[in-house]
């Protein structure tokens, strides 16, 4: 779940198996809106992010590729996507 915690944007796992504070991974704007973009999609992937990210902001194809990579990282990281 995306949420506001104190100013910073930031996404948890729900749930009493989720309250790891270890695991909360704070947002930029871009990637906040990443990930109201990947909930919308559900089933989504590099190509299909990077592909609204290119629509949304002035970045290239690859540019878009690279960093919703690094960013979908991040997400499995912290174990918020598989």
């Amino acid at each position: 779940m995306l949420r506001e915690v104190c100013g910073e944007r930031v996404i948890m796992g729900e749930g009493l198996g989720a309250i790891n504070f270890g695991k909360l991974l704070a947002l930029n704007e871009t990637a906040a809106w990443l990930w109201k973009q990947a909930q919308e999609m559900s089933d989504f992937t590099i190509e299909t992010l990077a592909e609204r990210l290119c629509e949304e902001y002035e970045v290239t194809a690859d540019e878009a590729k690279a960093d919703v990579a690094e960013i979908i990282a991040d997400w499995q990281k912290v174990d918020v996507v598989e």
